[in-house]
């Protein structure tokens, strides 16, 4: 009995772990190849050659993950915890729109915050264009946490 209660707590440890992700507040640090560029405006810039992306708002520039700065997409199934406000829409939807806009080129950002989770939280271009702002005009995300400025 006491072998089952000490097992069940060590689980539910690891779930809030794993649910809520690490409370740092540094990025892993990048590759040469996404070396830090000189910022002209605070934040640090960073170029990324090859880019995955991990759903609507969210890229993986090497080992460093990054966030889109000001927008929300719709959560991949069994993401949104309990009790969080998700973005309504299809998250399959958003992160093939998010692959089609950067399509294989660099990617080019600007680092504004690191959030709860160790991501940076970058404005970032593909092409010229800005994903946040492409996303949101696309409708498969929405302006949240903080202002976006789009053209």
């Amino acid at each position: 009995m006491v072998l089952g209660l000490a097992c069940l707590g060590f689980l539910v440890v690891m779930f809030v772990v794993f649910e809520r992700g690490p409370r740092v507040r540094h990025a892993a640090a990048p590759t040469p190849a996404e070396a830090p560029a000189p910022a002209t405006d605070g934040g640090r810039q960073f170029a990324c050659e090859s880019v995955a992306v991990v759903d609507g708002d969210t890229l993986r520039c090497g080992r460093q993950r990054v966030r889109l700065a000001s927008i929300d997409a719709p959560e991949m199934p069994g993401h949104c915890r309990t009790g969080r406000e998700c973005t309504p829409g299809d998250p399959f939807a958003s992160t093939e729109h998010l692959k089609r806009l950067i399509g294989g080129s660099p990617v080019a950002c600007r680092e504004v915050d690191i959030d709860v989770y160790g991501r940076s939280v970058a404005l970032c271009t593909a092409r010229g264009e800005d994903l946040s702002c492409a996303q949101v005009k696309a409708g498969v995300a929405i302006v949240r946490y903080g202002e976006l400025s789009c053209r």
